[in-house]
């Protein structure tokens, strides 16, 4: 079994799951380091005044926030200490809720909940119940110096957990959406169109077919370099012109003969159903 994060317990009324944490998502982003020109030195970046140009070890450091330009108020150590939430042990479900109500843009990171030694009963109860009545489990738990607001839900024969943002962390999305959109009018032949493509374009969800094209790709060009190959990488598209714009019905119209007129060639050369992800284009 894979190391817990942390170690604790779930509690729900007088019930009490002893669980663990385990990471869920394991990111496969490739992350290069800042060298010298020849690639011989690997460059660190250093703590200095740019007025002055004195060097500071870090703890010559000390926090403090900008409350106006060139204004800071510094914040003592022992003061943020004071106000850390308590490193309790315990997920204390508030609430249940229909994980529908939930919209996942509160959804931050994620964790599986896996039941401790010798709690697989009350661990095993508590999926059941959360299935029956097709309710998650809302709950507060301290983790990381910082207290979280989290939701519990059910997968498979286990309990998945996810922090979420609070709400005024989340950007109304009213905010971005430009006045005009109300007056924006699209008729019923448009409506009917789109739908269509909608239904032309659906499938089962499979999300293992899909692929981090761009890593792999990258990933490839470091082994060839690191074996000594000499490689040739395409020029960039910055040149292409930009899409033209054309009439939305007539727009739609093409996209759906397009995918129907794909669908019936893959169909043809296809014998499982599946396909490698294709590249987008708006």
């Amino acid at each position: 079994m894979a190391r817990s994060l942390w170690k604790g317990s779930i509690t729900f009324g007088l019930v009490n799951i002893p669980i663990q944490l385990n990471t869920a998502v394991r990111e496969k982003g490739i992350s290069f380091n800042l060298l010298s020109k020849d690639g011989r030195c690997r460059l660190r970046r250093k703590l200095y005044c740019p007025e002055t140009g004195k060097e500071y070890d870090f703890n010559e450091t000390a926090r403090g926030l900008e409350v106006a330009p060139d204004q800071y108020v510094l914040i003592d150590e022992k003061e943020i200490e004071a106000l850390k939430p308590e490193k309790g042990r315990t997920i204390e479900i508030e609430q249940f809720v229909d994980i529908a109500d939930v919209d996942p843009v509160y959804f931050n990171r994620v964790y599986y909940v896996s039941p401790a030694e010798g709690a697989a009963k009350p661990y095993r109860l508590l999926v059941e119940a959360m299935k029956q009545t097709g309710k998650a489990a809302v709950a507060h738990f301290t983790f990381h110096e910082r207290q979280h607001l989290v939701i519990l839900r059910t997968l498979e024969d286990g309990v998945v957990m996810h922090t979420l943002h609070y709400a005024d962390e989340v950007i109304p999305i009213g905010e971005v959406l430009p006045e005009t959109i109300d007056k924006a009018k699209v008729t019923k032949q448009e409506l009917d169109v789109a739908e269509k493509l909608i239904e032309a374009l659906s499938r089962p969800l499979d999300v293992g077919e899909w692929r981090d094209q761009y890593r792999e790709q990258l990933q490839a060009l470091i082994d060839a370099k690191s074996e000594g190959k000499t490689v040739r990488v395409a020029d960039t598209h910055d040149d292409e012109p930009a899409p033209r714009t054309i009439n939305l019905m007539e727009a739609l119209k093409k996209s759906l003969a397009q995918n129907r007129a794909a669908g019936a060639g893959a169909g043809a050369g296809r014998s499982n159903g599946r396909h490698a992800p294709r590249r987008k284009s708006a």
